[in-house]
């Protein structure tokens, strides 16, 4: 059966996340469904190159699709988009060698996040408001310490059975642009939750209640004081899903323009 691979955008914010669920609407489930009506038959394998969590968005979202079909690329591609709903867009569908796997094949992951510093109606959907004063240099400081390989069981609800706890964050960025704290993480592979609540801790450490020490006290052990500081999902992207010969994510750029 021929493999397609599949780049696609999204606002996460009406949607269960990204896997298919049983009695819920997903962004893979949505797929599912554009691709059934118009190829008039069931797709093979549909395999993402990660779950989003309920509520992220996804700037460079990659999945493989296995379909047999007569229709050419840029036309299944433009009669999906038009079965799919407004905050779903797929960007690009071009064949794929079968042995190609759309998360196994993946070198890194980049995520970003958005931090608001003011009130925004616009934005909102985009952003997570944090009414507090924050210092970005002081966020930036404690950014450095997640870099490298750590076991980052305090930062993710996944049980230490279904698989390695270890993740190697390649470089943590903070930077400034208007009203908006930036944040990208970028790393081989993200854990359930793990992006939201290095954010948190970041958050906490800009507020002036963590420092420095304490995300190397996090990273030492399991600690329950991470969860109840799991930023929310509305400022989360996947900005981009690497894959063997790839060059690295660019300057750290809004998605949204907030202005000071």
């Amino acid at each position: 059966m021929p493999r397609f691979k599949v780049t696609l955008e999204y606002v996460g914010t009406r949607y269960r996340g990204w896997q298919i669920q049983k009695n819920a609407r997903t962004v893979a489930g949505e797929l599912h469904r554009a691709v059934k009506t118009v190829a008039g038959r069931e797709p093979g394998e549909l395999y993402g190159s990660g779950r989003t969590d309920a509520g992220v968005h996804a700037l460079h979202q990659v999945a493989h699709l296995d379909l047999e079909t007569r229709m050419p690329p840029a036309q299944l591609l433009w009669r999906i988009n038009e079965e799919l709903p407004a905050d779903i867009n797929v960007l690009t569908l071009e064949p794929a060698a079968h042995r190609f796997h759309a998360r196994h094949a993946a070198v890194a992951r980049s995520y970003l996040y958005q931090i608001a510093r003011r009130r925004t109606a616009l934005g909102k959907p985009f952003v997570w408001w944090v009414k507090d004063a924050l210092d970005p240099a002081a966020m930036a400081a404690a950014a450095r310490g997640f870099e490298g390989l750590h076991d980052f069981q305090s930062f993710t609800d996944q049980d230490p059975e279904d698989g390695s706890t270890k993740v190697k964050v390649e470089s943590l960025q903070v930077r400034e642009e208007g009203a908006l704290i930036l944040i990208r993480i970028l790393g081989s592979h993200f854990l359930w939750k793990m992006v939201r609540r290095m954010v948190g801790v970041l958050a906490e450490v800009g507020r002036g209640a963590l420092g420095e020490a304490d995300v190397a006290r996090l990273l030492r052990g399991p600690s329950d004081e991470v969860a109840p500081l799991t930023a929310p999902p509305s400022g989360l992207f996947l900005e981009r899903v690497l894959y063997e010969g790839d060059p690295r994510p660019g300057p750290v750029r809004a998605v949204l323009s907030l202005p000071a």
